[in-house]
């Protein structure tokens, strides 16, 4: 009897929403299915001395809906993401589920000046978007949805999105909480994906309480030798709040960020005992936040020079100040950069270079930092598809500076791009190994890469890309990122091949 009534309810909702609301909406539903199969041989670090290489397939699986309306817009986007054989192929109930949410949003208009029902006219279009929803912003240099990533990254947030003549502003701000507190006071929040057991110094396997996090030392350091902050490091931050604002001018765009995270407050802590050994690591139970402030502007355009040529062209600067994740006083840390590719028919090309400024090793004073922390940007499509720096592989203290020179061809079904970067820190990094002499300094030289990928599209729906990339480093490279020296292959390949179809299973005019 119940499943005849869900039935129903179900048929009877479907013929309302298509039918009844079909006049004045419009709906979608499409999908995806990427696969990516790597080979991984010194992808984000140097691999050692002896190690072979890694093969595995990833696969993506996403279903979104979309809902449009004069006063309403709404996405949901649900995924599935694993590696190929994670799951046997009959599993059990404590195999857990990695289906998940990966959007679910609303957008209310608040104010449209094309329709004369909405009585409030000082703004001619105002929405509030509230909900699980990407943040992409710009070159997704600081705020993106890393894509790349078969999980991808989303935020829980609320976004008040304004335009009037031209100007576009987006003011922004979420709260994270780890359970809805029932039962407890407090609002304390471990901004980690904290696992259920760790190891403790006597190789004892202890459980991990509610409200304490684990490190590497007794010094509650981060869990990676140069994590810098956020970008995957799995810390995510307590609260945001941010503000965008941009403007075209003819063929020049200029766009203004200002984003703060907020980090929660923590005492350095231990778990175990005498007979079972200590795990040491970070317990959130202290009151207050560590503030932190990324602020700057982005210039982009388009001009002709010729007739058959073309420069895009871009230039930016940040700042950051405040206190990082770990309590540092943030002083006087910066990126800045440029770069343009001229273009005449189906082929571009050009030079780039830019700065993340870094921790200076013989200068650095207890308690600051001068490192700038890229945000929750896309790292990969930035600094070298390796991904060596800023990710969750860490980056190095002194910084980084990035040069490079692009190229790319584009026709009617294939695009090939070809990147060269030149990677060096920033700042000078002390050589602390037993054999080096008092006060030197490792080479600021970390290595050559290159990046070739291949995009052919097979049908509306389909495309194939293949990849490969080698990085050239040095032992500067592997000291920065690893704390060793001598002992990698000082060469890292990678090479991937995918697949991704993106059906359009549903799509209605508005009427």
């Amino acid at each position: 009897m119940k499943k005849n009534l869900l039935r129903k309810f179900a048929l009877a909702l479907f013929f309302i929403v298509f039918f009844a609301g079909g006049s004045y909406s419009q709906f979608s539903l499409t999908g995806q299915l990427r696969t990516r199969t790597e080979i991984r041989d010194g992808l984000g670090n140097l691999a050692l001395v002896g190690a072979k290489p890694a093969a595995f397939t990833s696969q993506r699986t996403r279903l979104t809906f979309g809902y449009k309306w004069d006063r309403v817009n709404l996405g949901v986007s649900v995924q599935d993401v694993r590696v190929w054989g994670q799951d046997a192929s009959s599993i059990s109930n404590s195999d857990g589920a990695r289906l998940a949410v990966h959007e679910a949003w609303a957008e209310l208009a608040l104010a449209n000046a094309t329709d004369t029902s909405f009585k409030f006219k000082a703004l001619q279009y105002l929405s509030l978007k509230i909900g699980r929803q990407e943040l992409v912003y710009d070159d997704v240099r600081l705020l993106g949805n890393l894509d790349w990533l078969q999980q991808g990254r989303r935020f829980d947030a609320a976004l008040l999105k304004a335009q009037h003549k031209g100007w576009t502003l987006d003011l922004g701000g979420g709260f994270n909480q780890n359970g809805d507190a029932f039962g407890a006071n407090g609002t304390y929040y471990v901004g980690g994906n904290v696992p259920a057991t760790a190891l403790s110094a006597k190789g004892i396997s202890l459980t991990i309480p509610g409200g304490f996090l684990p490190t590497n030392g007794k010094g509650g350091a981060p869990a990676l030798l140069n994590a810098v902050s956020t970008n995957g490091q799995n810390q995510m931050f307590k609260s945001f709040q941010m503000a965008y604002l941009a403007r075209k001018f003819q063929q020049t765009r200029l766009s203004v960020l200002f984003f703060k995270d907020d980090f929660s407050k923590f005492r350095i802590d231990s778990i175990g005992s005498v007979t079972n050994g200590y795990v040491y690591g970070r317990r959130y139970d202290v009151t207050g936040v560590n503030s932190r402030l990324t602020y700057g502007a982005m210039l982009t355009g388009t001009n002709s020079l010729t007739k058959l040529h073309k420069v895009q062209w871009q230039v930016f600067g940040y700042l950051q100040s405040g206190k990082d994740r770990d309590g540092l006083t943030i002083k006087g840390a910066y990126h800045y950069g440029g770069n343009f590719m001229i273009q005449r028919g189906t082929l571009s090309f050009g030079p780039g270079y830019e700065v993340l400024s870094g921790n200076d090793g013989f200068k650095l004073k207890a308690g600051e930092t001068h490192r700038f922390d890229p945000l929750y940007g896309t790292p990969h499509k930035h600094w070298g598809y390796m991904d060596y720096f800023y990710v969750g592989t860490g980056s190095p203290a002194g910084g980084l500076q990035n040069a490079f020179f692009k190229f790319k061809h584009v026709n009617k079904r294939l695009t090939t791009t070809l990147d060269i970067h030149y990677f060096a820190l920033a700042a000078a990094t002390p050589n602390k190994t037993t054999d080096a002499p008092t006060g030197a300094k490792v080479s600021s030289m970390l290595g050559l890469e290159y990046d070739l990928v291949l995009n052919y599209s097979l049908n509306k729906f389909t495309t194939l890309e293949a990849g490969y990339a080698l990085m050239q480093g040095n032992n500067s490279l592997e000291y920065v990122k690893q704390n060793s020296m001598d002992k990698t292959r000082k060469t890292g390949q990678w090479g991937y091949l995918m697949l991704n179809i993106r059906p359009e299973f549903f799509a209605s005019a508005k009427k």
